[in-house]
């Protein structure tokens, strides 16, 4: 087990991410009281089924009274609600992070409402899947995956450390960057994949010469994955195109240019185009493998409940 690292931690928002963080707290023995707090008294109470935490509250500002650490899992756009209601409450030395996917958006609704003594580190564990809920979330979720910080240039070292310890005992292995950074290198890697997802998954859906079943009964595993990700939380990927806006379209036009040119080689008959993309992009899956971000196993490394 694991030594204390908080006396007391506030988790708003029991999601997938939230409730993994109080799995892996109480399994390792993180903090001696957990005090977990949401909006939604259903929720609220199947995290108590759950024995997630040590108390609960719909109130986040109570729940935030006397901690130590004060972790936000909100969808973005909920994050200046969620900093208004706790920043009268918040104790001097506190340390408030969330796990929000868009960073620049979530510093300038967050960061003008955090009192002097409070210090707010800006966080993104790089890791999930396409459930919600508190249900969803399971320990160990953040065992090998990155946890990036976008500190504020007046970031206290030793709060920074303190949450630097925190992840690291969670697993993941931690990074800086700049917040406007991020959201670019995340327009890419998480946000624009999720978009093009949801797109072909309605393109299916609304074709007329492919009956539904069709689509569901022949489903290959290119758009089996597509309908995963396709699958994500509808609320939090709303907030991310809303409050991640100018690095996407960049990302969309990138993406529609690109796009372009393989139509075209499509179009004119064009191998050594395509053979040099297609060959270019396996390297890639083989970096990301060697890189420790999935495993090189048939079927995605997901196995079959009969497997």
């Amino acid at each position: 087990m694991t030594a204390v690292l908080f006396d007391r931690i506030a988790l708003i928002g029991i999601g997938l991410i939230g409730s993994s963080i109080a799995r892996d707290i109480r399994k390792l023995g993180l903090a001696k009281h957990v005090v977990i707090s949401t909006r939604s008294a259903e929720t609220l109470k199947r995290a108590e089924e759950l024995d997630l935490g040590s108390s609960y509250t719909g109130s986040a500002a109570e729940a935030v009274e006397g901690a130590d650490l004060v972790v936000v899992s909100v969808p973005v756009g909920a994050s200046e609600a969620v900093a208004q209601e706790i920043a009268s409450r918040l104790k001097p030395g506190a340390i408030v992070t969330d796990v929000g996917s868009t960073k620049a958006s979530v510093i300038a609704q967050m960061a003008p409402h955090m009192p002097d003594g409070v210090h707010f580190i800006p966080g993104h564990p790089l890791a999930g899947t396409e459930k919600s809920g508190p249900d969803a979330g399971f320990a160990g979720l953040f065992k090998g995956r990155w946890c990036i910080f976008t500190p504020l240039p007046d970031t206290d070292p030793e709060a920074l450390a303190r949450l630097r310890n925190f992840w690291e005992a969670l697993g993941s292995r931690v990074d800086e960057m700049d917040a406007v950074h991020h959201d670019k290198v995340l327009a890419i890697v998480s946000h624009l994949p999720h978009i093009i997802a949801y797109n072909i998954v309605g393109t299916a859906d609304d074709l007329e010469t492919v009956t539904e079943s069709e689509v569901i009964k022949y489903s290959a595993s290119g758009f089996r994955d597509f309908t995963r990700l396709a699958a994500s939380d509808p609320t939090m990927w709303r907030d991310v195109c809303l409050h991640n806006k100018d690095a996407i379209l960049e990302m969309l036009a990138r993406f529609s240019e690109d796009l372009a040119y393989l139509q075209r080689a499509i179009r004119w008959g064009e191998g050594d185009k395509l053979m040099e993309l297609f060959t270019r992009t396996r390297a890639v899956r083989r970096s990301i493998i060697e890189a420790g971000q999935d495993v090189d196993v048939p079927d995605f490394g997901r196995q079959r409940p009969d497997a």
